[in-house]
């Protein structure tokens, strides 16, 4: 049995210490206008439904002018709204509706790299190699194909891009010739900022403020652990990967040193490989820290309750505090959590390292399931191994047991909800929505797809927009609009009509009631602040998964048979599809589900 764990981290008393967050991704989320698009009118029209969830906090995924190479993220004006989404009045309006319901608005920053089509990256095409310009990026010379040739044919270094193919393009300079490499660690079409250029310092900081003058209370940052890269830019022969995992479970010798943290297979003296082992030379530099303690000065000068959370993809446990420390970021999401799968051994593991590294520093624990980067845990959960992390799933591949997956998400949901500290939900994830498996290879727009030829599935399949009324075009994914409104941007499964949210309101034992009450006994019981010991009866090795959270007992049953319900506990709330009126009467947690227990 493992020993009680330690409390979580002292809480701050600020609102995103214990807040759960709903990921937006204005795409897919609702369509205000009725052009097949989400935008910021539809995220305004539907705050009633969000407010209703109870959650406490939205944050969007880019909606600022970009020329959509990569979903948003390839940004061309940091300080505009894209025309597909709306205007800045429109956000301005959403904005203020927000904060009317009581709801807290992050928006994303992207500070790793720009569009191609920014302004800054004109300008640096159309001046000379070693201009002021061009110091904004990592423009470099290339080397020789023939040493001393002076052909310059070769890329700078060896790098390769996140999304496939070299992380180097070669330009055409303005007489012709062919000219320098820029660096790009993500699609072509996203060069990457040099971050030792002061100039960019500056306008982040004034990219900044620009939103904090509006009136947002926070930032999630994209690629936190990028941006800084080690000097000379050594060549590296690894392949870095973002949160979507690998395409296949692989299994290599512990590293030197077994890093702290990584997970381990219990029947074989192997680890899993980790997407940032060995370190590379462009991720988790030391340099990154100063500039989150120049932003966390740039914050304060609002007061004290706005915030950041990094998206920083780094191992181990104690790598990902440094970016929570009390003068750099509020928050940092919480990946190992997200990528123990489902699995009680691996699950506790994540959530002990989690919490004893958030409280060395004195930071809340975040707590995440799924992103828009990440294959939906209603169907991972389903694969023959549900601690897989595929790179989007397609109709060639394995198929999920949709059934399986969605219990065990709903167990696994219970779980983060009742964990202390803070929680990111993903848009969808309410309704049971599972992965859209069977999208057609014309249909894709993940340009990850298209830079490795297919052979990255990418992450389309769980950006498609989300389903509001059965009976209407798209699902009703465009709101109020009077006439035949355009067809989704990404086509929405059938599997989607049943799950719509008009088909689960106020139906018992549907997932969107069951997010609503585990929300609702989360607040009650103020489990968001409270702290984590491990149950009597926690048997991870078994599959039980058991922990004590103020004065209510979770039980998570992820092994092969029904767990009893100790003496003198009731079922306050179950995962299962049992009616309420007999969670009573349950003396035994199924498989695949997760209690929470109160004293009788």
């Amino acid at each position: 049995m493992s020993k009680p764990s330690v409390p979580a981290s002292d809480q701050t008393g600020e609102w995103w210490a214990g807040a759960v967050v709903y990921q937006i991704y204005p795409r897919s989320f609702a369509d205000g206008n009725g052009d097949g698009m989400g935008d910021l009118r539809g995220v305004l029209d539907r705050l009633p439904y969000l407010a209703r969830l109870g959650v406490d906090a939205i944050w969007l995924s880019p909606f600022y002018k970009s020329p959509q190479a990569d979903g948003g993220y390839d940004v061309a004006d940091y300080r505009q709204v894209d025309p597909l989404f709306g205007s800045l009045e429109d956000f301005d309006a959403m904005l203020r509706e927000a904060h009317r319901r009581g709801l807290k608005v992050i928006v994303d920053l992207v500070p790793n790299h720009t569009s191609d089509e920014h302004a800054w990256f004109r300008a640096a095409l159309s001046t000379p190699p070693g201009s002021p310009e061009r110091d904004r990026y990592m423009f470099r010379p290339g080397k020789d194909e023939v040493p001393g040739s002076g052909d310059g044919n070769r890329p700078p270094n060896n790098w390769k891009s996140i999304f496939g193919g070299s992380a180097w393009t070669r330009v055409t300079e303005a007489d012709g010739s062919a000219g320098e490499w820029y660096l790009h660690l993500f699609d072509t079409k996203q060069p990457d900022l040099n971050w030792e250029n002061q100039e960019v310092r500056e306008e982040m900081r004034s990219v900044l403020r620009f939103w904090l003058d509006r009136g947002v209370d926070g930032f999630r940052v994209d690629v936190a652990h990028g941006m800084v890269k080690e000097q000379g830019l050594p060549d590296w022969d690894g392949v870095a990967a973002m949160v979507e995992g690998t395409s296949e479970v692989r299994r290599e010798p512990s590293p030197p040193g077994d890093a702290p943290g990584a997970h381990t297979d219990s029947e074989e003296p192997h680890r899993a490989v980790s997407p940032v082992y060995p370190p590379s030379p462009f991720f988790d530099q030391d340099g990154v820290h100063d500039i989150y303690r120049d932003w966390h000065r740039v914050l304060s000068e609002y007061g004290s309750d706005r915030m950041m959370v990094a998206e920083a993809w780094v191992e181990p446990a104690e790598r990902l505090a440094l970016y929570v420390r009390p003068d750099e970021m509020q928050q940092a999401f919480n990946f190992d959590f997200l990528m123990a799968g489902w699995d009680a051994e691996r699950m506790a593991e994540a959530i002990d390292a989690s919490l004893k590294a958030a409280q060395a520093v004195g930071a809340p624990c975040t707590w995440v399931l799924s992103n828009h980067d990440t294959v939906r845990h209603s169907t991972r959960f389903g694969l023959t191994d549900p601690t897989m992390f595929p790179k989007g799933i397609a109709a060639d591949d394995e198929q999920p047991d949709t059934a399986l997956g969605l219990a065990r998400a709903r167990a696994a949901t219970m779980v983060e909800l009742a964990l202390p500290g803070s929680a990111y939900l993903y848009q969808g994830e309410e309704l049971g929505l599972p992965e859209h498996t069977r999208l057609p290879a014309e249909a894709r727009q993940d340009p990850t797809f298209f830079r490795t030829q297919g052979a990255e599935t990418g992450r389309d399949g769980c950006r498609v927009p989300l389903p509001w009324a059965a009976d209407k075009p798209g699902y009703g994914f465009a709101h109020s609009f009077q006439g035949e409104p355009a067809s989704p941007w990404l086509p929405q499964p059938a599997e989607f009509g049943p799950l719509a949210a008009d088909q689960q309101e106020g139906e018992e034992g549907s997932t969107l009631e069951l997010y609503r009450a585990a929300l609702a006994l989360r607040s009650a019981r103020r489990l968001s602040t409270g702290s984590l010991a491990w149950a009597e009866v926690h048997a991870p090795e078994s599959g039980l998964l058991a922990f004590h959270n103020r004065d209510v007992l979770v039980l998570a049953n992820m092994g092969f048979a029904s767990a009893p319900v100790p003496d003198g506990w009731s079922v306050a709330l179950s995962s299962g599809p049992e009616p309420a009126a007999e969670w009573e009467l349950l003396q035994e947690v199924p498989v695949d589900c997760a209690v929470y227990l109160t004293r009788n």
